[in-house]
């Protein structure tokens, strides 16, 4: 079988998509160890991608310039008040477009398109290119962004512009697939979609990675340590994670002695989380590492590993480093809105609580550490959902429809 994949992030840290793809292509060769698996590599800007770690057959990486002439900018200015268009926007697309128009596409059984960030550069820039018709289009996040749950942007007339040119890819395109179930659901409509769209989750591959820094991790000074790593946004609520532990803390002096809660954020409200807590008990506000050392301190110094989905009230994407935790199989206690993707994958209660209701969430952390301290039977709160077999079983579906 010949795979063809185009991807626009393969760095090995600072985003959860160049992670995902990376494993993506990891996973694709243990699904499929015969296979030819060809990448063209499309990016914007200087990146450490290691790309020699990837188990493809060949690799081709282009570089695309990001900024737009400075005619087109000023033009810009003015063009898209009128006509709801993006000069800049479409001067980017079309570098993307450029390239992939060269590529030899139909030698290949099957063509992945795999869209990151926010803009879709790939997706768009494929809207009038043959490959379409051939190729499986695979969402990372809603487009245009106003659309993305947790989102505070409203739609504007330039979005009613984008999602027009986004339903045309989605109509003339071979297969759609999103990570989230959830997310598929709710892209067949935002699309119109008369074709179904078909749900492959992420996956984490350790091997496509190099791990062996670990200058930065942190060994931790109580028997529990829980964790959080990552950004505030979207609606993620680390507030009443902070007030609940407080109060189980301030409770029992077993947990105070015993537990220590260590949050690594980056966000516009980390200041003012630091400020009203920075002092708390057991609490370290603590600066944001590179994925090497954070995977080695949450595998290794974490006991309990926290997931805040997207919020208040909903959740349709599937974040990025529950397939991580999964493989290092850590006890996790997700904080969810009340109708999110996790919901339907976390299959022990004990491990998913509202993020709104302080006293669920002190609840779970309390059982959690309680079954840490007496060392009680491991928790697996993915079941087998990240499996290979589980990903082997949803690729080969999303290949016989692409058929």
């Amino acid at each position: 079988m010949k795979f063809l994949i185009i991807e626009q992030d393969l760095r090995i840290s600072g985003t959860s998509q160049g992670i995902i793809s990376r494993s993506f292509l990891g996973k694709l060769r243990n699904a499929y160890p015969q296979s030819l698996i060809d990448v063209h590599y499309i990016k914007a800007e200087d990146s450490v991608d290691k790309l020699d770690l990837l188990p493809v057959n060949n690799i081709i990486e282009y570089k695309v310039r990001n900024t737009a002439p400075l005619l087109v900018s000023l033009a810009n200015k003015f063009y898209w008040r009128v006509f709801n268009v993006s000069l800049v926007e479409e001067w980017q697309i079309r570098q993307y477009t450029k390239i992939i128009s060269q590529i030899d596409y139909e030698k290949y059984d099957h063509i992945f398109i795999r869209s990151a960030g926010i803009a879709h550069e790939i997706i768009l820039a494929i809207q009038d290119l043959p490959i379409l018709k051939k190729a499986i289009v695979n969402f990372h996040d809603p487009y245009p962004v106003s659309w993305y749950v947790g989102s505070k942007l409203r739609p504007t007339k330039l979005d009613f512009f984008r999602l027009a040119k986004m339903m045309k890819v989605v109509e003339n395109s071979k297969t759609c697939t999103s990570s989230a179930a959830n997310m598929s659901h709710d892209l067949e409509h935002l699309y119109g979609s008369k074709k179904p769209f078909l749900t492959l989750p992420h996956q984490f591959d350790p091997k496509v990675f190099d791990l062996s820094d670990t200058t930065k991790v942190r060994t931790k000074e109580k028997k529990v340590s829980i964790s959080y790593h990552g950004a505030l946004m979207f609606g993620r609520n680390i507030e009443n994670l902070i007030i609940a532990y407080s109060d189980l803390i301030k409770s029992d002096k077993n947990y105070e002695e015993n537990t220590e809660l260590i949050l690594r954020v980056k966000g516009n409200e980390v200041a003012r989380f630091k400020e009203m807590y920075g002092n708390a008990m057991n609490i370290k506000f603590l600066d944001t590492m590179n994925f090497s050392n954070s995977s080695n301190e949450q595998t290794h110094q974490s006991d309990i590993v926290i997931i805040l989905e997207n919020g208040p009230y909903y959740c349709n994407i599937l974040v990025g480093k529950a397939p991580f935790l999964a493989s290092i199989q850590k006890a996790v206690l997700t904080l969810s809105p009340k109708k999110s993707e996790l919901r339907n994958i976390v299959s022990d209660d004990t491990c998913i609580a509202d993020m709104g209701n302080v006293e669920e969430i002190k609840s779970k952390i309390k059982k959690l550490i309680d079954n840490e301290l007496n060392e009680g039977e491991p928790i697996k709160p993915f079941g087998d959902y990240f499996s290979d077999e589980n990903f082997k079983t949803q690729l080969d579906d999303i290949l016989e429809a692409n058929s």
